[in-house]
């Protein structure tokens, strides 16, 4: 079989009303992707000639998220059932001889599933091949009747099963893979002689089987692979074993995660060798780290770039950022989108970034928020700084440069600059550009006043003593009235 003989068709119609949700089933995530999306991914290395998905509910919502990956959509409407999808995608499959045919709510199935699936259906020589599991509990499950060791007689649903057939733990994953001019005839003799008066694939299974054709299974290696998504529990559940693979994978490549299992990933993040991750943390979206880093308990990091012998203390929130090598942030740091702090920068704990760069070496260890500023090399940025970067209409930038001294408690009113090896006195508010090497301060002068504090606590006891005398005279009054 081909490349160019093989189409993929993922059904991705229905609602999924068990979920109870808005949000048709398959755009629901899982393992940091929509459902759909983890299927047409999985298929993408099978190289087929078309990909095509059959929409239905939010059909546009859905397609949105295909379509960038070269799926083809086509629209069944009304859903008629799996059956009826098919037909629905016959004219796109085009001169294709084989497809595989795979549910949009059971994302866990594998590429190296679907090879051994296809092969097992070129080597038998079959009109369909059904990728079967065998579970412990099968109930609930249509179960696939064998007539020999290798081949099918029939998929029967649960509800019409025998009391022998129940005994059968070989579950229809809803996975196919068909020779399509054996399909076509056979679904063309599927009636809906159902309660919801659909058609169903599986009733072109028991078609194929009567006209004498040949219906495999090839039970996959990991029932796992072909858990579906019905209920809110089944996607948590497919959720846990998605995170489960990423952090296996990032530990195989020399990663250490305590508590993995409390540990979140994104299926894009990669990170080196030697990076110790600490229980807690969420590495999202396409996250790179390093060698060597340590990312501590509670941090979330979003579309960051880390390079080595990074450290993110404990309870760090970092989007959309850059660390360059032995940068160390926190504990609880928030770096909001579009940061870059270069070699050796240290952000300390309660220190709000955004929009900034911090130079190689610069330090801004507590307290103090800084937006929309470019700061220079071996600068100190004290206590309590902020830039005032908004007037309530429009963000302006500040620019402090190489070696910078700013005092604790310092307020920057942007637009301004401060100059290389300029000092900033604790407290004050800058307004204006300060020079190189120049010295601002903009604070009200301390005036001491000897003796001041001791007057007053007397003026105010001697104003006290009047009061006190006349709740006494009262209090007494309000006794002899009791007598």
């Amino acid at each position: 079989m081909s490349n160019n003989d093989l189409a993929i068709v993922i059904l991705a119609a229905g609602k999924g009303t068990r979920l109870k949700s808005s949000l048709a089933k398959v755009l629901h995530r899982a393992g940091g992707r929509t459902l759909v999306e983890q299927i047409v991914r999985a298929c993408e290395p099978l190289k087929a000639r078309e990909t095509v998905v059959v929409v239905g509910y939010q059909a546009e919502q859905v397609a949105a998220v295909v379509e960038p990956r070269g799926a083809l959509t086509v629209l069944q409407q009304p859903q008629n059932g799996t059956g009826h999808a098919m037909q629905v995608a016959k004219r796109a499959l085009g001169r294709a001889r084989f497809a595989v045919v795979l549910p949009g709510d059971a994302p866990l199935v594998r590429t190296d599933t679907l090879k051994v699936l296809i092969a097992a259906h070129h080597t038998g020589n079959a009109a369909a091949t059904i990728l079967s599991a065998v579970l412990a509990d099968p109930s609930g499950y249509g179960r696939v009747v064998r007539k020999t060791e290798t081949a099918v007689s029939a998929i029967v649903e649960d509800s019409q099963l025998t009391d022998e057939q129940r005994e059968i733990n070989e579950i229809n994953s809803a996975i196919y893979c068909f020779t399509l001019e054996k399909l076509w005839p056979a679904l063309a003799q599927v009636k809906p002689n159902n309660k919801h008066r659909e058609l169903y694939l599986t009733d072109a299974i028991g078609v194929l089987n009567a006209k004498g054709e040949t219906v495999l299974a090839q039970v996959a290696a990991d029932s796992r692979e072909v858990l579906g998504c019905n209920t809110r529990a089944d996607l948590a559940e497919v959720d846990r074993l998605f995170r489960e693979r990423k952090r296996s994978e990032l530990m195989d490549g020399g990663v250490t995660i305590q508590l993995p299992e409390t540990v979140l990933i994104d299926p894009d993040v990669t990170a080196g060798e030697d990076t110790i991750i600490e229980p807690g943390v969420q590495l999202l979206g396409k996250t790179k780290i390093g060698a060597q880093c340590t990312i501590r308990t509670g941090s979330v990091v979003t579309d960051s770039i880390l390079g080595d012998n990074v450290t993110v203390e404990p309870h760090c929130v970092v989007a959309e950022s850059r660390l360059d090598d032995g940068v160390i942030i926190g504990p609880f740091a928030r770096l909001r989108p579009n940061n870059h702090l270069k070699a050796g920068a240290r952000i300390g704990n309660f220190v709000e970034l955004k929009k900034s760069t911090i130079g190689e070496g610069t330090k801004a260890m507590h307290l103090s928020y800084l937006g929309d500023a470019k700061i220079g090399t071996k600068s100190n940025i004290g206590a309590g700084t902020i830039t005032c970067n908004y007037d309530g209409f429009h963000k302006y930038p500040t620019s402090i440069g190489n070696k910078v001294f700013i005092g604790s408690d310092t307020a920057l009113v942007a637009p301004v600059r401060v100059g290389d090896g300029a000092y900033v006195g604790a407290g004050s508010t800058i307004t204006d550009n300060v020079p190189s090497d120049g010295l601002a301060i903009a604070r009200g002068r301390q005036v001491n006043k000897p003796g001041w504090a001791a007057k007053k606590r007397r003026e105010l006891a001697a104003a006290e003593k009047p009061k006190k005398a006349a709740r006494k005279s009262k209090r007494h009054k309000r006794t002899k009235k009791r007598k």
